[in-house]
């Protein structure tokens, strides 16, 4: 997958702290992706990477959003109302284009985006392993948040996910891709059928075709 670099990066105080977005514009824009990290880990992760590096060809700016905490250079996320608070400091940089915004994240930042996405005015959610339960722990399910994002909403599910395979997930109003024998960073086993480079075809053809559908 092609490596790019951003077009810009600016830091915006907000009430919990001083969070970053990476642009990675597209030359005539029709939408903005705004997309979160997760709570172990930053905008490195490779699903990341990849819709950064894909996306802007299809007209999407993407805006890559680490969270204060993460700019601050803590390991530990800070509890979820914190998250939300951060990402409600971002978003009217997110906004600033003008342009509609979808509201995306991976793991943690997922559960951000759902939760936030109706009272911010996003006009979808792109959920990036979405952790519908912790691992080994069915009961305790998450599901709500998913359910209750109020937007059009696309979920990208590792086939193996620890926090939730794809056939866990309760039906609802969203669409689903799941990644064959991803795990929960969308890593694909050297025994698998498909490398990871196509496992990241994956991600990027099914969020396009989505993207695409929005119009």
């Amino acid at each position: 997958m092609t490596e790019i670099e951003a077009a810009a990066t600016e830091e915006i105080d907000t009430e919990a702290g001083t969070g970053r977005v990476s642009w990675y514009e597209a030359e005539a824009p029709e939408r903005v992706l705004a997309v979160g990290h997760g709570a172990g880990g930053g905008i490195e992760a490779r699903d990341l990477r990849a819709l950064a590096a894909v996306l802007p060809v299809h007209g999407v700016t993407v805006a890559l959003v680490e969270q204060p905490w993460r700019v601050a250079g803590k390991k530990l996320a800070p509890a979820p109302k914190t998250l939300d608070v951060g990402w409600r400091g971002l978003w009217p940089a997110l906004a600033k284009p003008g342009l509609p915004v979808i509201a995306g994240g991976r793991s943690a930042g997922a559960r951000v985006a759902c939760r936030t996405a109706a009272e911010l005015g996003a006009a979808a959610v792109l959920a990036l392993s979405f952790p519908l339960h912790p691992p080994g722990r069915p009961e305790k399910s998450r599901a709500e948040e998913l359910l209750g994002a109020g937007v059009p909403t696309l979920v990208v599910q590792g086939g193996n996910d620890p926090f939730g395979r794809p056939e866990e997930f309760p039906e609802g109003g969203y669409g689903l891709v799941e990644v064959p024998y991803g795990d929960h960073g969308f890593t694909v086993p050297k025994r698998a059928p498909l490398g990871q480079d196509e496992a990241l075809t994956v991600i990027t053809e099914g969020v396009v075709e989505w993207i695409a559908s929005l119009r």
